[in-house]
C-alpha cells in the first residue's frame, strides 16, 4: 500500500516543480520548451484525479471500518496504534489534496502562459504589419 503513496508524492512533486519552473522569471529561453513538455504531460497527469479519488475512498473505508478506541476499552498500545493510523490517514488526505491542487494550478498556469505567448505573437504581427 505504500507504493501508491510514493507514486502520488512523486507526481505531486513533479507538478510542483513544473509550476515553479513555469512561473519563475528569467527563464524565457527555456519557457517555450517547458510549455511544450508540460502541455504533453497534462493528459497523462489527468490520471491523478481518479487515482486520488480511489485513494480517498480507501482512506474513508479504513476510517469507517477502524475499531473505535474510546476510554478504557483499549490498551495503551492499541490507543497509540489508533492515533498513528489517524495521523497517517490525515497525512495521506493532505497529500491527495496537494496533488489535486497542484494539477489544477499546473493546468491553469500552462493555459495562461500559452495565451500570453499567443497574445505576444499577435502583438508582434501587428507591429510588423504597421
Amino acid at each position: 500500500m505504500a507504493l501508491e503513496w510514493v507514486v502520488l508524492g512523486y507526481a505531486a512533486a513533479a507538478e510542483a516543480i513544473m509550476v515553479v519552473l513555469l512561473t519563475m522569471p528569467g527563464l524565457d529561453g527555456l519557457r517555450k520548451g517547458l510549455v511544450a513538455v508540460t502541455r504533453n504531460l497534462l493528459k497523462p497527469f489527468l490520471s491523478i484525479v481518479p487515482f486520488c479519488l480511489f485513494l480517498l475512498m480507501d482512506i474513508y473505508w479504513k476510517y469507517e471500518t477502524m475499531p473505535s478506541c474510546d476510554g478504557d476499552s483499549c490498551t495503551p498500545s492499541e490507543h497509540l496504534r489508533h492515533q498513528k493510523s489517524m495521523m497517517k490517514s490525515q497525512r495521506n488526505a493532505l497529500l491527495i489534496a496537494a496533488a489535486l491542487v497542484f494539477y489544477w494550478i499546473l493546468y491553469s498556469v500552462t493555459s495562461l502562459v500559452v495565451k500570453i505567448e499567443q497574445l505576444n505573437q499577435r502583438i508582434e504581427r501587428l507591429k510588423n504589419k504597421d
